[in-house]
């Protein structure tokens, strides 16, 4: 299909610097496949689904992964900056690096300071590029592994707000908090799964009182999220791979629950991408681990998911073409045309909209 299908004008106005507290509090935005669009509340999400039905969250926690260093060659040095995007092993990252053409294989980048009498060796961090792809891509491989290369990246990492709200302020402790679901647990992601930034401790209450059950998987997100499509044809479009697993426990849950006439509802397009890889053909969900790089555009049979919560996302993204996909891509866009005018803020930090499948 025609990227430019799936390009929209949105206001600068539009894109949310910080979220609305409480976090339930945010405006979402109820779009069924036929009738007029319902403007509710998050905090009204256990009265929009059914007993039965259950929730999958992407339980993911987001790393500091920008790194500023300086890349050492010879006599010369660059000034680079690094934003981590998937771990290749317990020494290795795949990153992008700017300006990328400062590097070449065999280059070595210090991050940190680089006093020789530093009491803590973590101070310090050595890194060496061992292979470089397109666009900025490159592969890291660093002097600490495994924990000790976490404790490092997470001592001298910033983290990483997408690029729409870091080009407008700086990042300050408050978007610690902000930037992470309050059931994040397995540290890898480099990008926080938005639509769970709305949940809160009493609304997650509520859904068990209504009897709709909560399961959990994991996607790391990766910086490929932000990268925008410049291909023409979403078919010359090469989605980044990102890690995730379903574990069998929760496979079963979630078949047992669609056995019983529960719907899921997959709060997140990283928690759906992450089900619809794991789908057999029949729609039952199988235990998953490993890399996926599923990119659904218009024409995707959906085999796993019935209900999507998800925030608005940028023109001509890879998520406003799921969703397109979703609910159909004219429906979309009322929708999207609706929310501008309604004064619906945008992006990861913006309100959330509640999608059924066409």
């Amino acid at each position: 299909m025609r990227v430019d299908l799936f390009d929209f004008d949105l206001p600068e106005s539009s894109i949310a610097l910080r979220p609305v507290e409480p976090r339930d509090g945010a405006r979402m935005l109820v779009v069924r496949p036929e009738g007029a669009f319902e403007d509710r509340i998050v905090r009204d999400l256990p009265d929009l689904l059914q007993p039965g039905d259950v929730l999958v969250l992407n339980d993911t926690k987001v790393i500091p992964s920008r790194l500023y260093g300086l890349r050492v060659r010879q006599e010369t040095a660059a000034r680079v900056e690094i934003m981590l995007h998937k771990r290749e092993g317990a020494d290795r990252w795949r990153a992008f690096a700017r300006p990328a053409k400062k590097l070449s294989i065999g280059d070595r980048i210090r991050f940190g300071e680089e006093a020789e009498s530093t009491v803590c060796e973590l101070v310090r961090l050595d890194a060496e590029v061992v292979e470089k792809g397109e666009e900025g891509d490159v592969t890291l491989r660093f002097s600490f592994s495994g924990p000790v290369l976490d404790e490092a990246i997470a001592r001298l990492g910033k983290l990483p707000l997408p690029p729409y709200i870091a080009g407008k302020r700086p990042t300050d402790d408050k978007d610690r908090a902000d930037y992470q679901t309050v059931y994040a647990k397995d540290e890898g992601a480099v990008a926080a799964p938005t639509a769970g930034l709305h949940f809160t401790e009493d609304l997650l209450r509520r859904l068990d009182e209504r009897g709709i059950a909560c399961h959990f998987v994991t996607l790391h997100v990766g910086a490929g999220t932000f990268l925008p499509v410049k291909a023409e044809d979403t078919a010359e479009h090469r989605m980044h791979a990102e890690w995730g697993t379903v574990s069998e426990a929760t496979a079963q849950a979630l078949n047992e629950a669609r056995a019983r006439g529960g719907r899921i509802v997959a709060v997140g397009t990283t928690s759906l991408r992450l089900l619809e890889s794991a789908a057999q053909e029949d729609g039952a969900i199988a235990p998953f681990s490993g890399d996926t790089a599923i990119f659904i555009t218009p024409g995707y049979r959906f085999k796993a998911v019935d209900v999507l919560m998800t925030n608005f996302h940028l023109p001509r993204s890879t998520l406003f073409m799921l969703v397109s996909a979703f609910s159909g891509l004219e429906r979309m866009r009322a929708a999207y045309d609706h929310a501008i005018g309604s004064g619906y803020r945008f992006y990861s930090y913006g309100d959330a909209s509640l999608l059924f499948r066409r």
